[in-house]
């Protein structure tokens, strides 16, 4: 029998803000051309200007694409958060370990009526959540089998990945060659290669460490390990020709804000694009103005601390209720007024949780068994510092 966290309006999770843990980059690591894993930056980028009036289909013949049918789950953040725990000796204090973009999901819940399905187990304290492999590949077949539109869905997709290659640089802008910089037009575009940030954050009593793409950096990362980084989000959106579009923007700001808010991005570059994908005009937005600027305007009623409130209480519920081992289900049907949670495996971990980090998981185990008492007046790291949905 399905368990039910209930989806209220979105006027019942008013009141006081609930605290949120500044979001602290403390790994990361790297998909390179091939998309192949490796435990560093090498695929870091850095953010300079795209030229306006460039063609956004431009290449799409030759667009070398990852073949994303293939089910990643968490493989390659377990193998950075193992390759952290070698280094400190430690495990990680997370409560819930998982992708931003199913945080993202559970966030924007309140002000969207959108299905989703995850998968989740419980390991040694702490809750592991993966996309449903299987529900993601549906609703995929779902949109590109979609008519009525102009142009396919995968060229549409293909104009925000071109708009990433206009708008970045291998090395910092003192690094690069003129005539690369001029010659990104011509650049194959290829969205194999990534840079991922591995952060810790927390909503109300729970730690979380999340795993998230980032495009690219304004300048230079910080030379002390947690302090904020300049992260730039790099968007591609329609024209704002009319309060209809507004609008659609405005909803549509919801989820930039959410995903650069979890990962603490406080800078997202949208590209305008006219009808025909080319691209119109770009304009810088900071990720901590943008709820109040949308309520300013209200032409839409999303409130972002609504998103984080609701978010707090689901992670609660969720860390009462998956108390065992064994594979359980996330869903959320299609304009549901509440998110289902049920068994699917009654023991394991399916594949959500790798043989290799459980192995990993149980050396260190023992290894801290075989160690001696440690100092009881040692103390570990403070979880004090809060944010708000006006800050990242």
């Amino acid at each position: 029998m399905a368990l039910k966290f209930p989806v209220y309006p979105p006027s019942r999770y008013g009141g006081e803000s609930e605290p949120v843990k500044r979001p602290k980059e403390f790994a990361c690591f790297s998909y390179d051309k091939d998309h192949m894993f490796r435990l560093d930056d090498s695929s870091l980028k850095w953010y300079y200007p795209p030229d306006i009036g460039v063609d956004l289909s431009r290449g799409s013949d030759t667009f070398i694409k990852h073949d994303d049918s293939i089910d990643e789950h968490l493989d390659s953040l377990l193998k950075t958060i193992k390759a952290h725990e070698q280094q400190t000796g430690e495990p990680i204090d997370a409560h819930v370990v998982t992708w931003r973009g199913m945080l993202t999901k559970i966030m924007a819940t309140p002000f969207d009526d959108e299905a989703f399905e995850m998968n989740a187990t419980l390991y040694r304290d702490c809750i592991f959540i993966e996309e449903h492999h299987g529900f993601k590949e549906q609703k995929r077949q779902m949109e590109n089998s979609r008519k009525g539109q102009r142009f396919p869905s995968s060229l549409m997709q293909y104009w925000g990945y071109k708009f990433e290659t206009l708008s970045t640089l291998p090395r910092p802008w003192g690094e690069t060659t003129r005539e690369y910089i001029e010659g990104r037009d011509e650049e194959v575009v290829n969205n194999k290669e990534q840079y991922c940030s591995v952060v810790r954050t927390g909503f109300g009593k729970s730690i979380v460490c999340l795993g998230g793409e980032v495009d690219a950096i304004w300048d230079a990362k910080p030379g002390t390990p947690g302090d904020p980084i300049n992260w730039v989000e790099l968007k591609t959106s329609a024209e704002i020709r009319n309060h209809t579009d507004q609008f659609k923007f405005d909803r549509k700001l919801m989820r930039y804000w959410i995903q650069s808010f979890l990962l603490g991005v406080p800078k997202i570059i949208v590209g305008f694009r006219t009808q025909d994908g080319i691209l119109s005009k770009v304009e810088e937005l900071k990720t901590m103005s943008i709820p109040h600027e949308v309520q300013r305007r209200g032409l839409v009623k999303w409130d972002g601390n609504v998103c984080i409130k609701f978010t707090s209480l689901f992670l609660d519920w969720i860390r009462l209720n998956i108390n065992d081992e064994g594979v359980w289900r996330i869903r959320r049907r299609q304009k549901s007024d509440h998110i289902e949670l049920f068994k699917v495996e009654e023991v394991g971990h399916g594949n959500i949780i790798t043989d290799e980090f459980m192995d990993w998981r149980i050396k260190l185990s023992l290894s801290k068994n075989d160690a001696p008492n440690p100092d009881p007046t040692s103390a570990g790291e403070p979880t004090t510092g809060t944010a708000s949905a006006a800050a990242v």
